[in-house]
């Protein structure tokens, strides 16, 4: 099989790149063993930012409004409201579900297959897979996730050990009535709780903490969430993710360019993941249309600065003995913590 873009991994960024590649003219592929709809451990509140993304492909996935971010500890709380536009939760299922559709509604192929090895060529890529055959593009954009196969492969992964601040993530449903407007952040001794409203009667539960941290441990070190999901039903398989963080030496390599969490990844406690991924999405294959790959570098460092800076900084506070400092702190500084949310936003 032959394409001019062959895209790596099928989840929401790696559809976003195919059906930006294919909306610019490149006949593209994606290859991913996983029969979508994929699911993944993750808060699924997409911010205002990554609503106008996904609303540039025609995409706008039915979910709950988030009218902004909510702080919380033990003894107090500060909270911040979207300006304009609010953001949405949404369950990944059904995310992914619409940016299939836009996927293959566009012409976008799909090959259901596992990449065992690539050959990074002058004049294009060649890729093995696990069922034998052999696909052949002119670029390669990998979009396989924080734990990237082709990252490895290509040399660009950056060996980080696991440290006793390395995290983890978890993530689990309740079907009950949001009982907020907001993404909820609680901050305990030993975790933080991201609680998103998904819909009318189900909310997501995102847990970020150290190794082992089981949900249970994680809901009752938050007592005012944990009395409210107390014999509630769960209404999805408890998933999870980490360690974070996943560190890039470069997100180019001759023909092949990481996007998404492949590229590299800080930490999940911003919940911004898609909205960074998307915009890397466009930025790598607007490189491509221009046959200037390399050009790929300076525009991710370009778009990525802001939400690394931000993220780097709200991670060393979580896992510093500053940490309890989080919230009083931002509730004594409401104008700082507002435009940091609104950074996010956008």
């Amino acid at each position: 099989m032959t394409t001019s873009v062959l895209v790596v991994g099928a989840g929401p960024v790696g559809l976003a790149t195919a059906i930006e590649a294919v909306s610019q003219g490149f006949a593209t592929t994606i290859v991913d063993p996983r029969r979508g709809p994929i699911d993944k451990a993750c808060g699924e509140g997409l911010m205002p930012g990554a609503l106008a993304a996904l609303k540039r492909w025609g995409i706008d996935p039915p979910g709950r409004p988030l009218l902004g971010v909510r702080y919380q500890n033990a003894r107090t709380h500060v909270e911040h409201r979207f300006p304009g536009t609010p953001g949405r939760g949404v369950r990944r299922l059904t995310l992914h579900s619409a940016l299939e559709q836009a996927a293959k509604s566009r012409g976008v192929e799909f090959h259901e297959d596992n990449v065992v090895a690539v050959h990074n060529r002058q004049d294009g890529v060649v890729v093995e897979t696990q069922s034998g055959g052999t696909l052949q593009a002119d670029y390669l954009l990998a979009c396989d996730g924080l734990h990237s196969p082709i990252a490895r492969s290509e040399g660009l992964h950056a060996t980080r050990k696991t440290t006793a601040t390395s995290r983890y993530g978890l993530r689990q449903h309740f079907a009950i009535e949001p009982w907020s407007d907001l993404i909820g952040v609680y901050y305990s001794a030993i975790a933080e709780l991201y609680v998103t409203p998904v819909a009318d009667d189900e909310v997501g539960i995102a847990i970020l903490g150290p190794r082992g941290l089981s949900l249970e441990e994680a809901l009752s070190s938050v007592p005012d969430v944990g009395r409210r999901l107390d014999g509630v039903p769960r209404t999805s398989t408890l998933r999870g993710a980490g360690p974070f963080p996943q560190k890039t030496s470069a997100r180019t390599h001759g023909r092949v360019l990481l996007v998404g969490d492949a590229s590299g990844y800080v930490d999940a406690i911003t919940g911004e993941g898609l909205r960074v991924g998307f915009a890397q999405a466009v930025h790598a294959v607007s490189a491509l249309a221009a046959k200037n790959p390399k050009a790929y570098e300076a525009s991710w460092r370009t778009a990525t600065r802001e939400f690394r800076v931000l993220t780097h900084g709200l991670s060393f506070l979580a896992t510093s003995p500053l940490r309890p400092l989080i919230v009083p702190g931002a509730k004594a500084l409401p104008a700082v913590f507002g435009s940091i949310v609104n950074a996010l936003a956008r």
